[in-house]
């Protein structure tokens, strides 16, 4: 039988959040960032990282202060060498996505004040075998998850 008032009340009642929330145990005291959040903190990070490394007059003191490894890799095969340090800076003139019923893409170019600069920074690593680009983000996100 459905209940006689509505479910909106002006009294609270407990609510169980189940295991991994901060409501479930008091002393699990965490946050739980939503997705665009962690990924706006990334952005954050990244711009604050490649501006601190474009500025220091010592740029491997600031990658040894910056925890960014050497050497990468090893065990079983050659170890990778940090030998390169790459910026590179893209513009976002336009969007494209499938079109329904097409195969053609809609495309959408932005007007000038649509255009967004995004800069991003890649570790290049090399052995004798291999060749291998660790992208900023991706060693932040690394460093974050800890």
């Amino acid at each position: 039988m459905p209940p006689d008032h509505p479910h909106h009340h002006d009294h609270e009642h407990p609510h169980h959040h189940g295991p991994g929330h901060n409501h479930a145990h008091p002393d699990h005291l965490h946050s739980h960032m939503e997705p665009g959040d962690a990924a706006a903190d990334l952005q954050i990070l990244t711009t604050q990282f490649i501006d601190g490394f474009t500025a220091a007059k010592d740029k491997q003191a600031y990658l040894k202060i910056a925890g960014v490894p050497l050497e990468i890799g090893g065990g079983d095969t050659p170890a990778l060498k940090l030998v390169d340090v790459e910026l590179r800076t893209e513009w976002q003139v336009g969007t494209a996505s499938p079109s329904f019923g097409s195969r053609e893409l809609s495309y959408l170019p932005f007007p000038g004040e649509m255009i967004t600069e995004r800069t991003n920074m890649g570790f290049v690593y090399v052995s004798m075998a291999e060749k291998r680009v660790v992208d900023l983000r991706a060693f932040l996100r690394g460093r974050l998850d800890r």
